[in-house]
């Protein structure tokens, strides 16, 4: 392992270029980006890595880049994404993210609404699908990350990536240092509703997540990180500059190759969502079905009895979110069953959770996740076959990180603790007067974090912060005595029973995920008697179980009404349907907390998947409810006719 420089002070920095300034000098042959997924595939030292930045800066500032001049970056994650980022920087230039998938109308908008005069995409494709509505705008000049030969008829100026290089090596830099109340850049809220937000980050804001993470995470350099979360999000973004900060070689993936490099690359550390720990968990279950029977039973064995030994450890540790105060009685009791479960624990892992390891590289320090919650049944599965997760808790306005658990106190199923100068405030909805701690209501947060407002909508901003600076999150949440934060749910995803009954969908929904046979669900029933839901359930198993009952499965919508016939299953034949209740009353019930409102009356299922691609989820994976309903609203009624 590479020995780790002298701490450096990173709060004492003016600004992100003059972060990656130290880290060129510091770690200057560590590999800083490695990426054999692009053509050809790119590996850079952290000195090769800043030298491309500042040629990229000066070439930027030969086409008219000055200081304050706003530059539209539409592209994914790649180590030509940093370049870009950080050459608009150096010139004090801002720079109004997102992705290249977005659609037309939103990037426009977003050049619009920055007022940006260049235009920096990830390929030809992407400006060409902007280039008929870019005459209406201030844009002079495009720059492509790709290597691709602009066409000579360009009604604009188009330089691809090595061409600006090439400009920029001839030219004598002028970088414009910043401050840490400078404007850094725009990210736009991808939200779920209406045109996007421009949330206003400074370089302090940034550079405090820099710190603030470094407090809780100690890296090495030469720790490798796996990246596959798109970096115009604010979640991987942040925590880009955190561990390039510490001299990291960063690796880059996707959903396609994710599994494979997981195991070749070895990683030390990965940041992701809980829909990313879903899928790897169902990887593991689908491989667990396959076994023949007898090993199937003995895998469930030890997983039982792992559970059973991973809650008296949480017990005696105090790290039980159902118990934090265990009385002398409960922490004797757990001390007993300890040892016996330990020594099955300890065979269950030699036998089978070293191989789960040895799957994801066997070189995992801790995930890191965000973006939501984690299931429950996710936590248990990932601490009993030894990986980490330590999740966290933010907002693209908060930079993102607010919250995270310390790896010294991993509380499962909380937030984390807050961030080195965050506070936290929980107020009632109604009257926003501070609750007592361990009651639910809405966070409030403030620190050096929070964004300096929306772009050019004080209105806005002056809603979301209030004039001593707490910045309303929307979440709903608790905390601990011992300052964990627990997000219960959305205030604006409550729904709201005809008895007055108010139900955070979430916990329900990733309760319900724990059953083998559901992929996804969405919780419906606003102003109803009762809760229902859409559920996509998991056709593989699906399969296997219709198969062990003698029938295929008929893949339709239960909008077809179809019936079994003969030896086919269809999805809402009496089988399929009886099956999917039992499963839906089994996981409710066992729900800690379990209400009787929290019980799912009618509910159907769909074929077809919420993805990115059909617009039910967002880029970092969560269900856009408003959409789905929209989608599926004459389904919905229907249900509860």
């Amino acid at each position: 392992m590479t020995r780790s420089p002298q701490p450096f002070d990173y709060n004492a920095l003016s600004s992100i270029p003059a972060m990656w300034t130290i880290a060129a000098q510091r770690f200057s042959t560590i590999a800083a980006v490695h990426d054999t997924h692009s053509v050809p595939p790119v590996n850079l030292t952290y000195a090769a890595l800043y030298r491309q930045m500042q040629e990229f800066a000066a070439g930027l500032q030969a086409l008219g880049v000055k200081a304050g001049d706003r530059v539209g970056l539409f592209s994914d994650n790649s180590p030509r994404w940093l370049v870009a980022d950080q050459g608009i920087m150096a010139l004090g230039a801002v720079d109004a993210v997102r992705g290249s998938q977005a659609e037309k109308d939103e990037l426009l908008f977003i050049l619009e609404n920055s007022g940006a005069t260049f235009l920096v995409t990830e390929d030809y494709a992407t400006y060409k699908k902007l280039c008929d509505r870019l005459d209406n705008l201030s844009i002079q000049a495009i720059v492509l990350l790709s290597d691709e030969t602009p066409d000579e008829d360009e009604r604009l100026k188009v330089l691809n990536f090595h061409q600006l290089l090439e400009l920029g090596i001839g030219q004598t830099l002028q970088p414009v240092p910043a401050q840490r109340d400078d404007l850094a850049t725009l990210m736009y809220t991808s939200g779920t509703s209406g045109k996007p937000k421009g949330v206003m980050l400074s370089h302090g804001n940034l550079l405090s997540q820099v710190d603030g993470a470094g407090r809780v995470v100690r890296l090495q350099p030469g720790d490798r990180v796996l990246s596959i979360l798109p970096v115009w999000h604010c979640y991987e973004r942040t925590f880009e500059y955190f561990i390039f900060g510490h001299g990291c070689t960063q690796a880059y993936t996707n959903i396609r190759h994710v599994k494979k490099d997981l195991k070749e690359f070895k990683p030390h550390y990965m940041v992701a969502v809980p829909r990313l720990w879903e899928s790897i968990y169902e990887g593991v279950q689908k491989q667990f079905r396959d076994q023949p029977e007898k090993k199937q039973k003995l895998v469930q064995f030890f997983l039982q009895n792992s559970a059973r030994f991973i809650k008296a450890r949480r017990t005696l540790q105090g790290l039980d979110l159902e118990n934090l105060t265990p009385s002398v009685l409960d922490r004797l009791t757990a001390l007993i069953q300890i040892g016996p479960l330990g020594i099955l624990h300890a065979l269950g892992d030699r036998l089978v959770y070293k191989k789960i390891r040895e799957g994801v590289g066997d070189n995992v320090k801790y995930f890191v996740s965000g973006g939501g919650s984690i299931a429950e049944h996710l936590e248990d599965f990932f601490e009993i076959v030894g990986l980490d997760i330590l999740g966290g808790y933010g907002l693209t306005e908060t930079s993102p990180i607010t919250h995270v658990r310390r790896p010294n106190r991993n509380l499962r199923g909380a937030d984390g603790q807050a961030l080195f100068q965050t506070e936290t405030l929980i107020v009632d909805l109604e009257t926003r007067q501070p609750v007592a701690t361990g009651k639910q209501g809405l966070v409030l947060l403030r620190g050096p974090q929070v964004m300096q407002g929306y772009y050019q909508n004080p209105k806005a901003t002056q809603k979301a912060i209030n004039a001593d600076g707490w910045f309303d999150t929307g979440d709903l949440g608790w905390l601990s005595a011992q300052g964990d934060l627990i997000i219960s749910g959305r205030a604006k995803d409550t729904i709201v029973l005809t008895n007055g009954e108010n139900i955070e969908p979430q916990p329900i929904e990733d309760a319900c995920l724990r059953s083998a046979y559901l992929d996804q669900i969405m919780l419906v029933g606003q102003d109803q008697k009762v809760l229902g839901a859409l559920i996509v359930p998991n056709v593989d198993a699906l399969e296997k179980w219709a198969a062990a009952q003698g029938y295929t499965l008929q893949l339709a919508d239960s909008e077809v009404k179809n019936q079994a016939s003969g030896k086919s299953l269809a999805f809402d034949s009496k089988l399929v349907q009886d099956l999917m209740r039992q499963e839906l009353n089994r996981e409710v019930k066992n729900r800690p907390g379990f209400r009787p409102d929290d019980r799912i009356g009618p509910f159907r299922l769909i074929s077809e998947p919420f993805s990115i691609d059909n617009g039910l989820l967002t880029q970092t994976l969560k269900i856009r409810r408003n959409v789905v309903m929209d989608r599926y609203q004459g389904m919905i009624n229907e249900m509860f006719v």
